[in-house]
Parts: structure tokens; C-alpha cells; sequence
């Protein structure tokens, strides 16, 4: 049996990494590029480098900074109409997940038009809008080396996956130093959702033998490094294996998909605007607990590669020490409950059932060891209560 692998084109990746930019943008043949990003990447001076960068090799950008945390269709609007009304023939994404995957979905609608719920899953998206170079500062969604997008419907509350080559940025510049000054609470969510696409990818129906050592060589990265990062933010090994552990990560389930553990985080954030990388957390430890059953050897080799389990260890042994540590990562890393979260309760409970129905309709779950019902799902949503 054969597999598609897809990845950018180019990758540029270690320390400084974002110096290549202007050579990068010359190999395209691109020369007019708007930078997508967010207001705290320009208050952090990080857009003036990267303009300065680009200033001193001759080429003019400009920069759009509305983009929110987790994209809305009314969100990427504004970016559309940016880019329609300018010639640019090149898209820079500068940020965590959310400019990113804002800068894929404008991407598209600004070339092809519509609404981005026209684009949503099972759709596949092969178009090719502006060409996109990723530069992640968070480690991390895996954004820069994926071809999807998560993007919320305004009238629904549904985040909806969009997937596709046409999401997938043409080069990525992996540079570890952008994330030296995350504060803990990013490096928390965005380190245990690196972790959770490692870990998912691996027990993904779609998994193959490339995805299973990219996400094998993520959660060695990963689990040995997570909790360093957060309590030593200055720590440059630490970071630098978190951001390449998260973009392997990212190859892993750009390629093999995500399972269970997403399809119930999006309506989490979509309802009640909880960080994506947070209700991955949230669910982790019990959507493990919950799968193990149906693949006890695969997640006995993710409790191992994380260094939470003995080589020598039975499966059964491994998969116990597997849950115990993610819960204890939870607690390390202080991710509270829904209702620490300040979710309501009343509201909770009557939009349980269509956020089950919508894990369901993202078709995440499918991909997981155990399909669960919209019953069992209801009950996992209450567990997690």
C-alpha cells in the first residue's frame, strides 16, 4: 500500500532561520508580500524586523494585523478585502495558529472568492490561492507545514475544518527563537496541543509507516521538554526541541489526521471560545483513557517515546503510566476544568448534544481507535465537566 505525503516545498529550520526570508521570497519570484499576523506580533517588534529584513534586500510589504485568536468567517472578511484591493503576489504569516490559518483561508477566498464555509470539510480544497511562507512563533499548532485550516462560522458557532493542498504554506521557516518570549500559559497550550496532534497522529486509522516516525520523533522532542519550557522559559534547548518537536507533529497528522481528542476540542472552543490548544488538554487524558482499549500496543509505544514509560514495560503497564503522566502534565501545567474555565453550566448542558453532533460532522472521530456514538460522546463531554 502506498501513501501521499505532502509537505511546503521549502522548509527552513534552526536558529535565525528567519534571515532566509528575502531569499526565500526571491526563489518564488515574489516581490510585493503582505505580512498576516496579529497586533502583539507588531507590538513585539517582531513585523519591524522582518520589514527591515525584507527593506534592506529591496522588497516593499505591507502588513494586516486584524487577525483574532481562533479565526472567525467574519475575521478573515477584512483580510480578503485587503488583499483584493492590493497586488500582492506572496502571503507572509507571522504568529501562533490563528494568523496562520487566518492567512490560509484569505488566501483562497481572496483568489477563488466565496464564503469559507464553502470550502469546509469533506471538501477538498486543492486550489491554489497566494502562495503562503509560515513563520510559526508559537510551538505550536504545526500550522506552517499543514493543509488545514480551523476557521469558526459566525451564524453557527461551528469550527469548521477545512482541508487541502490548497492550505498547505509553500515554504515554512521554523525558527525557534521566535518563541523565547511566550508567556507560560501559551507555552502550556500550545506545547501539550503539539503533543496531542504527536500522540493522535500515530493512533490515526490513516497513520503510515512516514507519519508514525514523524510523530515518533515529535513525542521524543516533546515529552521530555514540555514541562521544562513552561517552568524555564529562558531554557534555548528546551525550546528549540519544542518547536521542531511541534513541527513534526504537524507532518504527522497533516498526513495521517487528527482523531477524537480535536473533533470534541473545536466545539469546546467554538461555544465557549476556550483555547484550541486548551481543550485539547482538557480532553486528552480522557479520550486516552477512553481509546486505549482499541490500540493498547500503539499508545504502550507513544507512553515510551515520551520517556513516561520503560522500554521493558508491558502494554498494560505502559498505557497506565501514559494516562497517569498526562494528568499529571495537566496538573503541572495548571489547565483547569470547564468550570474553572468559567463555562456555564446551564448553557453546557444545552448545547452538549449539538456540539457532539458536530464532533461527529467534522469527521476527526472517524479517525480514532474507538468511534464513539453521539451518546458516548454526550457522556465524555459530562466527564470532562
Amino acid at each position: 500500500m502506498s501513501h501521499s505525503i505532502n509537505l511546503p516545498r521549502i522548509m527552513q529550520v534552526g536558529k535565525n532561520a528567519r534571515s532566509h526570508l528575502p531569499e526565500i521570497l526571491n526563489s518564488l519570484g515574489a516581490k510585493r508580500p503582505l505580512i498576516i499576523t496579529d497586533k502583539m506580533m507588531v507590538s513585539l517588534g517582531y513585523i519591524d524586523q522582518i520589514q527591515n529584513l525584507l527593506k534592506a534586500e529591496n522588497i516593499e510589504s505591507d502588513y494586516f494585523d486584524e487577525t483574532i485568536p481562533e479565526p472567525t468567517s467574519a475575521s478573515i472578511e477584512a483580510g480578503v478585502n485587503h488583499v483584493k484591493t492590493h497586488q500582492y503576489d506572496a502571503i507572509i504569516a507571522v504568529g501562533g495558529g490563528s494568523p496562520i490559518d487566518s492567512a490560509k483561508a484569505i488566501s483562497i477566498l481572496s483568489k477563488f472568492g466565496g464564503e469559507i464555509r464553502d470550502y469546509k470539510f469533506p471538501r477538498q480544497v486543492n486550489e491554489i490561492g497566494l502562495p503562503i511562507i509560515a513563520i510559526p512563533t508559537t510551538a505550536g499548532t504545526g500550522s506552517e507545514c499543514t493543509r488545514f485550516t480551523i476557521i469558526t462560522d459566525d451564524k453557527t458557532s461551528e469550527k469548521m475544518l477545512c482541508a487541502g493542498l490548497g492550505f498547505l504554506p509553500i515554504a515554512a521557516i521554523i525558527d525557534y527563537e521566535l518563541t523565547m518570549s511566550l508567556p507560560a500559559r501559551t507555552t502550556a497550550d500550545t506545547g501539550i496541543d503539539a503533543l496531542t496532534h504527536a500522540i493522535e497522529a500515530y493512533v490515526s486509522k490513516k497513520a503510515s509507516p512516514y507519519s508514525d516516525a514523524q510523530a515518533i520523533a515529535a513525542m521524543k522532542l516533546i515529552g521530555p521538554n514540555l514541562q521544562i519550557a513552561y517552568h524555564e522559559p529562558g531554557n534555548e534547548s528546551a525550546r528549540e526541541k519544542m518547536m521542531l518537536g511541534s513541527t513534526f507533529a504537524g507532518i504527522a497528522f497533516s498526513n495521517a489526521s487528527v482523531a477524537l481528542v480535536h473533533g470534541m476540542s473545536r466545539p469546546i472552543g467554538a461555544f465557549f471560545h476556550v483555547p484550541h490548544g486548551l481543550s485539547n488538554a482538557m480532553l486528552l487524558p480522557m479520550i486516552t483513557e477512553f481509546s486505549i482499549q482499541a490500540a493498547p500496543e500503539r499508545y504502550a509505544d507513544c507512553a515510551k517515546a515520551m520517556g513516561v514509560a520503560h522500554i521493558d514495560d508491558s502494554h498494560e503497564v505502559a498505557n497506565q503510566k501514559l494516562v497517569q503522566a498526562l494528568a499529571e502534565i495537566n496538573k503541572d501545567l495548571k489547565v483547569p476544568t470547564l468550570a474553572e474555565f468559567g463555562v456555564d453550566r446551564k448553557y453546557f448542558d444545552e448545547v452538549v448534544q449539538t456540539m457532539a453532533e458536530q464532533a461527529i460532522a467534522s469527521g476527526s472521530p472517524s479517525n480514532n481507535p474507538i468511534t464513539p456514538t453521539i451518546a458516548e460522546m454526550i457522556s465524555l463531554y459530562k466527564q470532562l465537566w
